[in-house]
């Protein structure tokens, strides 16, 4: 009975404000206690870690209250749309975990949202205004000037029908007309300053064709497409808060024109803060510049805050759920430390990693009185935090690549690793102790000699006797060489975004290391993009797209600590 009643308590502390705004509603018996939300992106480039803080709440808010999120494409903008982005946008929704209850498209509603503009100018509240863009803008007037009405605002209702129809023509000319809401020339909000609501646009539809040549405007279209589905609660970022009362304005003109509803029935506009991130931009416009001229090698490329390329960089949907999660919904915006994100990811990929050994910085190890030729399968555990996860088998032998790190001729009395005439364990397999070292006429380190204890073999009877220090290892003749993708911040600056310098002057030209020298155990170099690897002692790992069995390539999802902080300080 206890727990009966804690778990609903501890819940409501939990919600965000969104949801207790969303429970007030229910509370009040509003759209007949009906919850159904929506996820607008334009398909207008690929979704980033940005949107997937908006889809979490649209469809997380359905969820909750037994609800549903549909998807909606705004696709009011021929010009910039595409369907490999319409796509693209599908499967990350999917693969971060949700599932939309019905797919819509804005240009559902072309006829509908022509009908209605129609409408508004026979009501004498919207009309065709012919300056140019300049004009308009000029017009607008300051936050504290009230703007000039256009000389065009008063034009006979039958003459802005059939301009307003002529717009919708292939011999219209783009820029050449423009329909406006008559509203107020002297509101404070500069929104409310008589909006341009259609544009003339001749570029080919990715689903009308060349059916329309006159489009809505996202102002016109965002809310009424809200209205035409039943949406009851259109949660949106900050920066829609200066359009909420336009958002409400022309609900209510549709509630006017729409004689079937009779409920009272009406969407409601509800912002939270964006998700800005460190190091990164989350502008569409500059992610699309980077791809566009090669700055980065497409949208998928892992230093990108895509949701396509975090997936291909290694982190799981669930990591970037639980990141959402914990900074949480406010009304002020913030910049969220990528350390953050990093934490998450690391923490959710240390239960569901596979632990494999890899050596990124080889050098040659010989096992000098290890008989040549013989083998041996050692047991490695998959997963130490999660048992069901099994082993398999690795391939010891006489000759091993080791990191050339994990060495030291002179080595101060801290350093655990490997140094002539300490003994250090080979992790799954012997203690062995460095009898000595080679090197290369310019004093380079190009093999290690070290002997083997017969009786240490791991799991053996006795075999655990401490030693200070255990490294990782491969054999060198069972294993593959293999490409590590290491990747750094994208910019040098922690808010690129409020730079002033151009964004291309703030990338990190060290972003990406390709190291081309590396070995990965034969168990390992099988893996596919998608299986969640720890390279034993180096950090997270999974197999890129590139890869193949040839030449496995892997990128370095994160490490197992947060080293680059502690460098940056």
């Amino acid at each position: 009975m206890t727990q009966t009643t804690e778990t609903p308590m501890e819940e409501k502390k939990s919600i965000s404000f969104v949801e207790q705004l969303v429970e007030g509603d229910l509370a009040e018996g509003k759209n007949d206690g009906r919850i159904q939300t929506r996820f607008p992106p334009e398909p207008n480039g690929y979704i980033h870690i940005g949107h997937a803080k908006a889809i979490c709440m649209d469809f997380g808010v359905a969820e909750r209250y037994n609800g549903v999120c549909n998807l909606r494409f705004d696709d009011t903008n021929p010009s910039k749309e595409d369907t490999e982005y319409v796509d693209s946008i599908l499967h990350d929704i999917s693969w971060l975990g949700f599932k939309w209850g019905n797919l819509y498209y804005a240009s559902d509603y072309f006829q509908k949202l022509w009908d209605f503009a129609i409408w508004m100018i026979q009501q004498g509240k919207a009309y065709v205004d012919e300056q140019t863009s300049e004009q308009i803008a000029e017009q607008k007037g300051t936050p504290t000037q009230p703007g000039t009405p256009s000389p065009y605002r008063d034009r006979p209702i039958e003459e802005n029908l059939r301009l307003f129809k002529m717009m919708n023509t292939p011999e219209a000319v783009e820029g050449s007309m423009v329909l406006r809401a008559k509203l107020d020339m002297s509101n404070p909000n500069m929104h409310f300053r008589d909006p341009i609501i259609y544009r003339i646009i001749h570029t080919p539809h990715h689903r009308t064709g060349t059916k329309w040549h006159a489009y809505p405007m996202y102002d016109f279209a965002h809310g009424q497409s809200d209205y035409f589905e039943g949406v009851t609660h259109s949660i949106c970022t900050l920066e829609f808060v200066p359009h909420r009362p336009l958002y409400d304005k022309f609900v209510d003109e549709l509630m006017e024109y729409d004689t079937q509803n009779t409920t009272g029935y009406r969407p409601r506009q509800i912002e939270f803060n964006r998700l800005n991130l460190t190091y990164t931009v989350m502008s569409k416009r500059k992610l699309k510049a980077l791809v566009d001229e090669h700055l980065v090698n497409n949208w998928d490329d892992p230093r990108m805050p895509t949701v396509c390329g975090m997936r291909r960089r290694g982190y799981s949907p669930e990591s970037i759920r639980k990141f959402i999660d914990s900074i949480g919904y406010t009304k002020f915006d913030a910049l969220n430390d990528m350390a953050l994100l990093e934490a998450a990811v690391r923490e959710d990929l240390n239960a569901r990693a596979t632990r494999v050994s890899a050596v990124l910085n080889p050098v040659k190890l010989v096992i000098t009185n290890y008989p040549e030729g013989k083998t041996e399968q050692m047991i490695a555990v998959n997963n130490p935090e999660n048992e069901a996860d099994g082993t398999h088998e690795i391939t010891f032998s006489r000759n091993l690549w080791i990191e050339r790190d994990d060495f030291m001729e002179d080595a101060p009395s801290k350093f655990f690793r490997m140094t002539p005439g300490k003994e250090v364990r080979l992790k799954n397999a012997y203690i062995i102790m460095c009898t000595g070292c080679t090197k290369d006429a310019d004093g380079n380190i190009t093999e290690i000699q070290a002997t083997y204890d017969p009786e240490s073999k791991s799991g053996m009877a006795g075999a655990n006797r401490k030693v200070k220090g255990t490294l990782h290892w491969v054999s060198a003749d069972h294993c593959r060489k293999a490409e590590v993708r290491i990747y750094d911040r994208l910019f040098n600056v922690e808010n690129p975004s409020a730079d002033e310098r151009d964004f291309r002057e703030l990338l990190n030209p060290e972003s990406l290391t390709v190291l081309n020298e590396c070995y990965v155990e034969e168990f390992a170099a099988d893996m596919k993009p998608g299986q969640y690897l720890q390279f034993q002692r180096i950090g997270y790992f999974m197999a890129d797209l590139d890869s193949i069995a040839e030449k496995p390539v892997f990128n370095k999802t994160v490490g197992l600590k947060d080293t680059w902080a502690k460098q940056n300080k």
